[in-house]
């Protein structure tokens, strides 16, 4: 495969991993101006690369490079949420690009060329870039491994160079069954969660790789926090993004959703 012509500007885009909530997140008006005020406050991207906690897919996977219908891949909310729209432009150069950074002659990228964004990457993509007029490629997660992840996000990095936001989508403390369902949305965290999110933001603030890595076996109540690690896992390709930088990091939106940290970091 040929080289694909890259361009440059003469200022990196940041890397960030967000909380993306479920559809209703469209109803929180604090959380959707806490997106869009973020958005507005990065330059402006040439591009999206969202890697979603709702896309597991192995070999490595590139998402429709073409304009197609969103994948509502929830079931049991009102009618409302499957009639929701976001026809962004596909980014088939940025497919080649990732095609070139990620694949091998023996371990090539695949393609979906019929694959929609999913709702962790078309939920809070409503709310930063409502026009849905930047380009967006999802890629699959081909492991939950944290070790290949990261490698994945440093070989991604220099896309960002060429104005490519690149976006781990996921939710910071994820555990559905645990949820405070019956007592609001702003109700008080329960301790697994709270003591979970504050491991995070030291470690974030730290640059702790290492332990941000091993979470399973350093963090507090980290099985509580995600008994599956799906969500979890796009902040590995973020971290392996931005490692180069010394993972600067600042937590752009901090609290709790029923009982979840919903803190979303970006890395400068």
């Amino acid at each position: 495969m040929s080289e694909p012509h890259m361009e440059f500007t003469d200022r990196r885009m940041p890397v960030i991993y967000l909380s993306h909530g479920a559809p209703p997140l469209a109803d929180d008006p604090v959380w959707t101006r806490q997106l869009a005020d973020w958005s507005a406050a990065m330059p402006r991207p040439s591009s999206v690369l969202m890697v979603s906690a709702h896309w597991e897919n192995d070999p490595l996977t590139v998402s429709a490079t073409t304009t197609v219908p969103l994948f509502y891949d929830f079931w049991g909310f009102p009618q409302r949420y499957y009639e929701e729209h976001y026809p962004a432009p596909g980014a088939p150069e940025l497919a080649t690009q990732v095609a070139t950074l990620l694949g091998d002659p023996d371990h090539p990228v695949r393609q979906e060329p019929t694959r929609g964004l999913d709702h962790g990457a078309y939920v809070p993509l409503v709310e930063m870039y409502p026009e849905a007029d930047v380009p967006v490629l999802q890629i699959s997660m081909p492991t939950l491994d944290p070790e290949v992840l990261f490698d994945i996000g440093r070989r991604l990095a220099p896309l960002r160079d060429q104005g490519v936001l690149i976006v781990g989508s996921g939710f910071s403390t994820h555990n559905l069954r645990e949820m405070n369902w019956h007592t609001g949305p702003d109700s008080h965290p329960p301790t697994w969660s709270s003591e979970f999110d504050d491991w995070l933001e030291k470690a974030m603030q730290t640059g702790d790789v290492d332990s941000l890595l091993d979470f399973q076996n350093v963090a507090p109540a980290a099985y509580l926090a995600h008994p599956r690690t799906e969500h979890f896992a796009p902040l590995f390709v973020a971290l392996g993004a931005s490692v180069e930088d010394g993972l600067e990091s600042e937590s752009v939106v901090e609290g709790f959703w029923f009982g979840l940290s919903k803190r979303s970091v970006q890395f400068v």
